[in-house]
């Protein structure tokens, strides 16, 4: 997998210490993204999933894992290794995506790995982030146009649920 760069202790991507993975390539190329680096797909360091887990698995004091970018859902493969390996430790899962619920549930019926990630993710910020709604005021989001999903309830329901926090 393409790698932009990994946060042991993050305390900004997610509740808690997190292990934050920020995956390399994105085609949404948002203005006044904070990661622009990151939208190179081919940027980046190439790691395998165990190399990225060895990694997570050094902290014991770590939370939770945070998949961001880049766009996580461009290697959903390898990032449900990832979850998958979060959740045998314990850990939650928060995925950042620039995609909607709505569009990944649509992607998720025909696309096994999507489909993956999403069921491996606990929580999902989705929503492309828009500089005219960029607020330092909201918890875990860059935008006010993004949404802080209970991914669980909303794959039963097949309509996202927000986190009410």
């Amino acid at each position: 997998m393409r790698i932009a760069g990994l946060v042991q202790d993050s305390i900004v991507d997610g509740p808690g210490i997190r292990f934050a993975v920020f995956t390399q390539g994105c085609k949404l190329c948002c203005e006044g993204c904070h990661n622009p680096s990151a939208w190179d797909a081919g940027g980046g360091t190439e790691m395998t999933a165990s190399e990225v887990i060895a990694v997570m698995n050094k902290n014991p004091l770590t939370d939770g894992l945070t998949l961001s970018g880049g766009e996580p859902f461009l290697q959903a493969a390898d990032c449900s290794q990832l979850a998958a390996a979060a959740h045998e430790k314990g850990l939650n899962v928060w995925t950042y995506t620039g995609s909607d619920f709505g569009e990944l549930f649509a992607l998720a019926q025909s696309d096994m790995a999507v489909k993956k990630l999403l069921e491996l993710s606990d929580v999902m910020i989705d929503g492309q982030f828009k500089l005219s709604e960029r607020s330092l005021s909201i918890k875990w989001r860059g935008s006010r146009n993004q949404h802080i999903i209970d991914v669980r309830k909303s794959l039963a329901t097949g309509e996202a649920v927000e986190v009410e926090l």
